[in-house]
């Protein structure tokens, strides 16, 4: 049984986060792959968390909990990258505006930084322990983690699993320097023969020079190099981020599977009325051009 929240969200920013205890029923980029369901949880106390099921088989799931109602849905395409492609080939699919773009972001920060910037990379339990050190606190600042609780996770659990998988060679972490300080981090949990697009996070400050994204091609050309991998999955959620840099897309979704309580259906009753009011309040504010400074106005 897992602690769970039922995140009311508005752009980047959470609202509020309703408490439930909840399994976690997620799939694999492998599960959606072969279009088949992994084992299945026994429900908590309130029900199942489902992260990433394959849409054509949302009936299957559903059904699999006959005494459960479900709500909460998102729908989204779930980005991978193909990495047998190679890091050439991989980079040749951009257009060249957008080759260009990366190339100048890339310049543009070393230029700005003092002595250029530096990526290092972490794997060994003694490297990983060193990525932490300089990723949580960076990691504190971050919208990520202010407005979503979606930041590098703190516990001293979360940080021994990290540890414990770089011990069987099952972690890749980056960081971004510049000025002589971490600016950006990317954590990679392995499974199998897939990276799993676990954290990516920057400084605010640092924003305008886009570190977040130097800092994916300059990984990803390391791990291309690596030539172990054959799927780097950016799993849940859609982002302008994991538009770009994916190959490839499968339709997803994830949703809750509530015991049928009062107090259950009450609140996918508040989800999905909040879920339909902002989607109706975007779309007056991208035909008013408003939709922008917004954005902008909820990451602050």
């Amino acid at each position: 049984m897992a602690r769970a929240g039922i995140d009311f969200t508005l752009g980047s920013r959470r609202l509020a986060s309703v408490p439930r205890d909840l399994a976690t029923w997620a799939f694999s980029l492998e599960d959606v792959f072969a279009a088949a369901l992994p084992a299945m949880p026994p429900p908590a106390r309130d029900g199942v968390r489902v992260l990433s099921a394959p849409a054509l088989l949302l009936p299957e799931v559903t059904a699999r909990y006959p005494d459960c109602i479900a709500g909460g849905r998102q729908d989204y395409q779930r980005h991978y990258i193909d990495m047998g492609l190679g890091f050439e080939a991989y980079m040749a699919r951009f257009s060249g505006k957008t080759r260009s773009t990366l190339k100048r972001k890339a310049r543009k920060l070393a230029e700005v930084a003092a002595g250029g910037f530096r990526v290092t990379a972490h794997r060994t339990p003694a490297e990983i322990e060193a990525f932490l050190a300089a990723a949580l606190p960076l990691s504190a600042k971050t919208y990520q983690a202010r407005l979503l609780g979606a930041g590098l996770p703190e516990d001293p659990a979360a940080s021994r699993a990290m540890l414990e998988a770089a011990e069987d060679d099952r972690m890749r972490a980056f960081l971004l320097h510049a000025d002589g300080q971490a600016v950006a981090y990317l954590a990679l949990p392995v499974s199998g023969r897939t990276l799993v697009y676990a954290h990516l996070g920057y400084d605010p400050a640092w924003a305008p020079l886009s570190p977040g994204t130097v800092l994916q091609v300059e990984a990803l050309e390391q791990l291309f190099a690596e030539d172990r991998f054959a799927w780097f999955d950016f799993t849940e959620g859609e982002g302008a981020h994991k538009a770009l840099f994916g190959t490839h897309a499968a339709a997803c979704s994830s949703l809750v599977l509530l015991r049928p309580t009062l107090a259950n259906r009450t609140l996918i009753g508040a989800r999905e009325a909040f879920d339909a009011g902002v989607a109706g309040a975007k779309v007056l504010a991208e035909r008013s051009g408003a939709a922008r400074g917004i954005r902008a106005l909820l990451r602050a």
